[in-house]
């Protein structure tokens, strides 16, 4: 049985959870999610917590338990409280800025590179190197942080780049030069 699973997820206050079969609805200050739930597991609110249980005992059923209760735990605690990922920029000359809600990044190429972040998300700029990328969908906001890290990773020999904050990036030793 999954150990995860079997833990019950608390419901704040502000939060408003509605049950519809499969379909999962939370309410709440920053926004509202939807999802639909495997027919494998069966969804419970009594009171303030919400318990995931499976239908079907089977290996497919064991396997979706976790996943479930941790997408709907991530749905609770992203409409009250919401996520954010950090990005640091590593680099010469490497910079970003905010033109509006768009995101214009100088790290390396001739020309600028612009993100138009969706909607739900927002994008702010510290001191040219930190970018915070925050939202209410944690898939949504993890997303666009991985496409912003993908537009220059971090390279193995001096490190330039974008690279989550805290992320650690193991250097390569150089060319050995020829010696006498």
């Amino acid at each position: 049985m999954s150990r995860i699973g079997k833990e019950s997820i608390k419901i704040p206050s502000k939060v408003e959870v509605t049950i519809d079969e499969q379909f999962i609805e939370v309410k709440g200050p920053k926004g509202t999610l939807k999802r639909e739930i495997n027919h494998y597991i069966d969804i419970e609110k009594i009171e303030n917590e919400i318990f995931v249980k499976k239908v079907v005992f089977n290996q497919k059923s064991q396997q979706l338990h976790g996943l479930s209760r941790t997408l709907i735990n991530n749905m609770v605690i992203g409409v009250s409280t919401g996520f954010q990922k950090i990005l640091e920029i590593k680099g010469v000359g490497y910079r970003s800025q905010l033109e509006g809600s768009n995101l214009i990044l100088n790290v390396g190429y001739s020309n600028p590179v612009k993100i138009v972040p969706p909607k739900e998300l927002d994008i702010k700029v510290e001191s040219n190197t930190k970018i915070i990328v925050s939202g209410y969908d944690k898939e949504k906001v993890g997303e666009m942080a991985a496409y912003i890290r993908a537009i220059r990773p971090p390279e193995p020999y001096k490190g330039k780049g974008i690279r989550y904050q805290g992320e650690v990036v193991k250097l390569k030793v150089g060319k050995a030069k020829k010696g006498k």
